[in-house]
């Protein structure tokens, strides 16, 4: 019992914070490649080579070997899900970010969502219509 103002009360419950860093195995990219020029259409492969090189130009032969899964790509839009190790997401992200080009024609990647939870990319709040 604790004292409180002249009067006995229970005594405050015992609170434990418990945080997981990096509880998922697996992190997921909902991403689009685009160009500045029009009509440019990869395939997976070419599209999954890419995104090797831009590991390879950013943090080498070591980054490259980064295991990174193409989970869907559509070839109209260029737009993908990708599954890297979450050791890896942020090594992913920043080679991604920081690609300019793809034969000498400039791109980027735009990466729409990520998550650690694959089912969290099937909706997007902001493609959300009201009717």
């Amino acid at each position: 019992m604790v004292e409180l103002g002249g009067r006995q009360g229970p005594a405050p419950a015992a609170v434990e914070r418990i945080v997981l860093r990096n509880a998922s195995e697996h992190h997921y990219l909902k991403l689009c490649l685009e160009f500045h020029e029009t009509g440019i259409r990869l395939n997976a492969a070419h599209f999954k080579q890419l995104i090797f090189s831009a590991l390879k130009e950013l943090h080498g032969e070591v980054g490259a070997t980064l295991p990174v899964d193409v989970l869907t790509y559509e070839e109209k839009t260029m737009s993908a899900i990708l599954r890297v190790p979450s050791s890896g997401f942020v090594k992913l992200w920043s080679a991604l970010t920081l690609l300019g080009s793809y034969q000498n024609r400039k791109c980027a990647f735009r990466v729409i969502q990520t998550s650690p939870f694959l089912l969290a990319l099937a909706g997007n709040s902001r493609e959300l219509v009201l009717d």
